[in-house]
Order: structure tokens, then sequence, then C-alpha cells
């Protein structure tokens, strides 16, 4: 029998779908207006996520939240008043915890770079800019409609409102070289920032560049390579590797994802979004209507939720580890009890063979990847699948 489940920290994920243009290698849930930028319905997108949040506080009722992120798509497209406005109303519904963290996902360019300002003032406390690259030729070829130098001085008008900046940037782009990647994050590194995330171009099915892969790709020994020195170099500059594609000073870890990759849970409102609460039932998955306009039409109609299942028993050792194995440091053993249910000894078997492959730390009070086991995460994964 599962033990009883206590309520893990609560955060809020808020998808904001709609972009200026659609990158070629990009699957996320994002979408370009048919008529431009003015064709959005901003207000309209607030009010449904507004009533959405409505509809779900049974599920939440009296649950503080501890980090606030709003993704997309481009949320920096936003008018800053439908910012605030949403803002007031989550806090409004719901408690805030005294520090919580408020995260903005964003794009350069200048119309986005005039409302940082404002942001700030809704309560914004944490910016998460798009750069991926510096360099204007690499930019160009994956389809981003910035170019460096905006980049720039969108990352100097962050640093300028944001006292937490974190910077995206992409390794293995078409034709990149290390000397161009090396260029990218030593531009990142002298801006101050404090937490880099730095991730490998993937071609994803069914996005433009699945269908017409780009020149020029480098091979997977090339980009290890690169990923290797960028580790080097950034473990010089004083950020430590604490998640797979993630990089900070110490006390500048983005709280809202490390809660995800303790297993926490998240309420997701927007179209598309996903979202995983602890209920007296089980762990509970949700999506919300992926499309805009179906989403949009959620209080008139059926609700704003497309999927809702209840996760097996059998699939929450696979479920935690996929989250808590991301992490360098890994996570206390006893978590496994704490966010799932099931004893330590339901995956006894599975720990023994992750340590003698060597992916796992043998430390028996930690669930923490060797460097090995963090380089083949997929590998050390796939040994808590159920029904291997």
């Amino acid at each position: 029998m599962p033990l009883p489940l206590a309520a893990p920290p609560l955060a809020l994920y808020v998808h904001f779908p709609w972009c200026v243009r659609k990158c070629p290698y990009c699957d996320f849930n994002s979408h370009e207006p048919r008529d431009g930028c003015s064709a959005i319905p901003f207000a309209a997108w607030g009010e449904a996520v507004a009533a959405d949040l409505e509809a779900a506080l049974p599920q939440i009722g009296g649950r503080s939240v501890h980090s606030v992120f709003i993704g997309g798509g481009t949320p920096s497209l936003l008018p800053s008043l439908v910012l605030e406005k949403l803002l007031d109303t989550l806090r409004a519904r719901l408690p805030f915890e005294p520090e919580i963290e408020i995260t903005l996902e964003a794009n350069p360019g200048a119309v986005e770079i005039s409302r940082f300002r404002d942001y700030r003032a809704a309560g914004v406390t944490r910016l998460s800019l798009g750069v991926q690259s510096f360099d204007d030729g690499l930019l160009t070829r994956i389809g981003r409609i910035h170019d460096g130098r905006e980049a720039r001085r969108a990352l100097d008008a962050a640093r300028e409102h944001f006292g937490q900046v974190n910077v995206d940037l992409m390794v293995g782009l078409p034709g990149q070289m290390p000397g161009q990647a090396l260029a990218d994050l030593e531009i990142a590194i002298g801006s101050g920032v404090r937490h880099l995330s730095c991730y490998h171009l993937t071609v994803e099915p069914n996005t433009p560049f699945a269908f017409a892969p780009p020149d020029g790709l480098p091979d997977e020994d090339a980009v290890a390579d690169m990923e290797e020195t960028i580790t080097a170099r950034l473990a010089e500059a004083g950020f430590r590797h604490y998640e797979v594609s993630a990089f900070a000073w110490a006390g500048n870890e983005c709280r809202h994802n490390l809660n995800y990759w303790h297993f926490g849970d998240y309420l997701g409102l927007g179209p598309g979004a996903h979202g995983k609460l602890t209920t007296s039932g089980g762990i509970v998955r949700e999506m919300r209507h992926k499309y805009p306009a179906r989403y949009l039409e959620g209080a008139a109609r059926s609700g704003f939720i497309q999927e809702r299942r209840t996760v097996g028993m059998e699939e929450l050792p696979f479920e935690f580890m996929m989250n808590a194995l991301r992490l360098s440091d890994g996570v206390p053993a006893t978590l496994f009890s704490e966010r799932t249910g099931l004893p330590l000894a339901a995956i006894a078997e599975e720990l023994e063979q992750s340590r003698r492959a060597g992916l796992l730390d043998p430390d028996p009070g930690r669930l923490r990847p060797t460097a090995r086991g963090l380089r083949f995460l997929n590998e050390l994964l796939q040994g808590f699948l159920p029904d291997r």
C-alpha cells in the first residue's frame, strides 16, 4: 500500500502561446498570429487564465504559492497592464509566499525591452532571456528574429531592471564552431548574469527543421566537446553545474525549476499548460486545451482541461527519477517516499543495478547521479521504466 502523501510546495505555470514568428526548431505550443501581433487577444487571454484559475481553486484551496513562471511563446509581448492585472488576480485568489519568485520569459527585441521596467513594477522578479546566440550568422541560421546587437541591448536592460536574470544559450547550431560557442559564453559571463541555461539544439519531430534539416549541424562528438569546454569555463567563472542544462552561482538557482526537479506540485494555466497536483486520490497530471481558440472558449464550453489522469503507482518511480536525477546533487533518498507515497524498498533492485553500472552514487542517503550518470542520463532513467 502507498504511504499517505503530504502536499509538496506549489508553483504556478502560466502559458502565453503567441510569438512574432515561430522558430523552425521549436516544438513548443506556440503560434504565429495570422494578422500580426496586433491580432493577439491579450485581454481575452488574461481573462481566460483568470477564469481557469477560478475553476481550479477547489483543487488547491488554501495552499500558498512559492513561484510563478510565465512562459511561452513570447510572454514579453504582453502589454504591461495585462500582465499587471493577471498578477493582481493571482495574488487576490491565492496566498503568495513573502519571497515569491515570479519569472517571465522574454525574447530580445526593442518592443519588449521598453516594457522591462513596467514588468518589474508589476511584480516580476526574474527575467529569463532567450538569447540562444550573440552571433548574427548563427541567429539567422536558426530563424531568430533578433540580431546580436539587440541581444546585448536586451541583456543590458534586463540587468538594469531585474536582480535575477537567466540567459538561454544554444550549442550545436548549424555551422557553429567551438570558438563561436565560447564567444557567446564570454559575452554572457561578462554581462554579470549569475544563471545560464545551455541547451543542445535538437531536431524535433514535426518542426520545419525535421522536414528540412539545416546544413552544417555539428556531429555528436563535436557538440560533446563544446559542452565540456563550456562546463569547464563556467566552473572557472564561478558557475556550478547544478542541473543537466543549468549553471548558476550559489543562491541564484531558479527556484521554480528546482520545484519541478524535486517533484513538487504545479498548477498549469493557459493554452496547452501541463500541471501536476498531489490529491487525496494520488498524483494527478493535467493538460489544458492546446489550441488558443479552444482554450479561450473554455469558460463558455466544457472547461479548460483537455486531459486529466491519475498517475499509476507503477509509473511513479520513473516520473520521480526523471525529475530528481537531472540535479547534479540529486535529492535526499527520503524524498522518494515523501513525494510518491512508495517505500524506497520498492525500487531497491533498480537502485542497486544503477549503482553497479556506475550511473548512480553509492551513498544510500542520496539519490544522485554520478558524473557518468548525468552525462548518460537517458541510460540511467531507462532502469526505472515500468515493465522493462
